[in-house]
């Protein structure tokens, strides 16, 4: 894949701080797509993304075009996530201090398809086996049904890529978030399924 041009960064915790308010737009920009269709506030983003600077053991993989920050991936420990994430784990017996989070991956459409994504994959991983504590990897995905009217023409899901890098879908790991969608007058919850990888 061809990534010249691109200059990759990695930061942890609280280094991240600088980057905020350009990966909270970002984010935004993002995530207003489908499958996710987030109508998001800058307030927000910015908030979340200093709750995983607080731990010291986050990571950020950064992507930059030039100046511009045109991709990030984030991650932290599954115990020092938002509980709702760790709920799910927790009903189905799992040690949730032995498994790394894997948070969103955010790349700003003309650069997908680079092999930015693999390198925040393998960046991420190369993090989470060199804190020496974790036997598992786990991110979550919103579900949509395969015909849902929203799905623009040529959309292809990513369980493709994920499988590609050792990821299992497990439908017993279920939960919900709620956001705001676009076209929404308030928020709703959506279902959201985990994927796990024994490191």
């Amino acid at each position: 894949m061809d990534t010249s041009g691109i200059r990759f960064e990695t930061v942890f915790g609280s280094e991240v701080r600088p980057y905020v308010p350009d990966l909270a737009s970002l984010r935004i920009e993002v995530f207003r797509e489908y499958p996710y269709l987030y109508e998001g506030s800058l307030d927000y983003e910015s908030d979340y993304l200093l709750s995983y600077a607080k731990s010291a053991r986050s990571v950020f993989a950064l992507a930059f075009d030039g100046e511009a920050v045109v991709g990030v991936s984030t991650g932290l420990p599954l115990a020092e996530a938002d509980g709702d994430f760790a709920e799910p784990f927790l009903k189905n017996g799992y040690e949730m201090e032995r498994i790394f989070y894997f948070g969103e991956s955010v790349l700003r459409r003309g650069y997908r398809g680079r092999g930015i994504g693999s390198r925040f994959m393998r960046e991420r991983e190369r993090h989470a086996r060199s804190l020496g504590d974790f036997d598992s990897c786990a991110f979550c995905a919103v579900q949509r049904a395969a015909d849902d009217p929203r799905r623009p023409a040529g959309y292809q899901d990513l369980s493709g890529f994920w499988r590609k890098y050792g990821f299992e879908e497990q439908p017993a790991l279920e939960t919900s978030f709620s956001w705001k969608e676009i076209g929404e007058s308030e928020e709703s919850p959506k279902a959201m399924r985990f994927w796990l990888k024994r490191l």
